[in-house]
């Protein structure tokens, strides 16, 4: 088939090892990104493994099944063990038995698989940060692939390994991360890669080892659908809200927890937290010996529709990451019209921009320096809630960010060619 050149519609096909947007923001890159690819005219069709991505009605899936062991459902548990004979399948299990993470190695087998067949239907295949053996294969194969790499996994290792408390557990860790070798591999193979801000450009390059110049920034966009202000006069004065995952170390839950506890002693107040803790984790555990269990709400997880509301009923955000990549809670708090306190973990201050307070991470103190100073100063809560939506609408649209995704793979094919 001749590749498509100039301003042509493109034929693309987008790879993502799991796509499900509750769990995880590569669901909500891939479901954002390929409809606006289709909206500017392109063909978008995904490949991915479970829980798979919930897609415009025009974008045509191609479910690639595994054995889905993190499924909730059947957690770690096969659903037919005649699944089993095959070798693919049971590598996954042994591989998950013994506390690997097999995952993108699995899903990257089975895309190739698929792609040896069907690669000539598409002008650029677009990998999301599974970075398998399989996947290099297809672009040493001449097939143009170029790849998001979000942030490097590897700081996410590096902050587990930080939280373990016994030899075992960091043992346990670096297995789980051993697959970060397989996509350092692959990645070097590639000839274009994509990243969403210049801070994960650096930061990936230097872990992986990567020349700098293969780099291409393309901010991501905000799902104006579920996250816009909404006008609210009975908006409280003391409640805070953060969106951050409870269980992880990088997101630093546990320094906002201890700001709240601070704050608490001399004012009146809340903190809502989207999502729940595991029963025996140690947020649970801080949250009680901090005695704030009265202050601190969990909410579980909640549906897109929601967000907007639960935004417009709290005085303050905070995103108190130690490191991300890009900080979509960030962007998203922005475009529901909140005043933001964010770390400068990573990409965040490139987000944030002067429209919020930056404090540095894994400080509490700073941390509640910074919510006092905002509780008590409404007219500076006033700026930043305009200055944080301005920012989003003129720079995070996912209009914006198809388009400039879509110059990347257009220089792909020209080099491929």
């Amino acid at each position: 088939m001749t590749r498509n050149a100039g301003k042509q519609a493109l034929k693309i096909c987008m790879l993502t090892y799991r796509g499900n947007p509750s769990s995880g923001g590569q669901g909500v890159y891939v479901k954002h990104l390929s409809k606006a690819l289709v909206d500017l005219g392109h063909h978008v069709e995904v490949l991915s493994g479970q829980p798979y991505p919930h897609l415009d009605d025009q974008i045509k899936l191609h479910k690639l099944p595994s054995l889905d062991l993190y499924n909730a459902e059947h957690l770690f548990k096969v659903k037919k063990y005649r699944d089993l004979a095959y070798p693919l399948n049971m590598y996954e299990f042994l591989s998950m038995c013994t506390g690997g993470f097999p995952e993108p190695y699995t899903f990257g087998v089975r895309a190739h698989k698929y792609l040896q067949r069907h690669k000539s239907q598409y002008d650029i295949i677009h990998d999301n940060q599974c970075l398998a053996y399989g996947i290099g294969m297809i672009a040493e194969s001449g097939t143009p692939t170029v790849a998001t790499i979000h942030h490097p996994i590897t700081v996410d290792k590096q902050e587990e390994l930080n939280a373990a408390r016994s030899i075992y557990k960091k043992m346990k860790i670096r297995h789980w991360y051993s697959f970060i070798r397989m996509q350092k591999k692959v990645a070097r193979k590639l000839s274009h890669i994509i990243t969403v801000s210049e801070c994960s450009r650096r930061d990936i390059a230097q872990e992986f080892s990567i020349d700098e110049s293969k780099f291409r920034v393309v901010y991501n966009g905000v799902n104006m659908e579920f996250f816009y202000p909404i006008d609210n006069p009975r908006r409280p004065d003391n409640s805070l809200i953060v969106t951050n995952s409870a269980d992880t170390p990088l997101k630093g839950l546990r320094y906002l927890l201890e700001a709240v506890s601070e704050v608490r002693k001399k004012r009146p107040l809340t903190l809502t937290v989207i999502g729940e803790p595991k029963k025996d984790s140690i947020i649970r555990k801080l949250v009680g010996s901090l005695g704030i269990g009265d202050i601190v709400h969990f909410t579980g997880r909640i549906k897109n529709e929601e967000f907007a509301r639960y935004y417009a009923e709290t005085t303050i955000a905070v995103v108190p990451s130690l490191y991300e990549g890009f900080g979509i809670p960030a962007a998203e708090a922005m475009a529901c019209g909140v005043p933001l306190i964010s770390t400068s973990g990573g990409a965040l201050p490139e987000v944030v921009g002067n429209a919020g307070i930056v404090v540095p991470p894994a400080d509490s103190a700073a941390l509640a320096k910074a919510i006092n100073y905002l509780l008590d100063d409404a007219g500076e809560r006033s700026r930043l809630a305009c200055a944080g939506l301005e920012r989003v609408n003129s720079v995070f649209s996912w209009e914006k960010a198809a388009r400039d995704v879509v110059s990347v793979y257009r220089e792909a094919i020209d080099g491929y060619r």
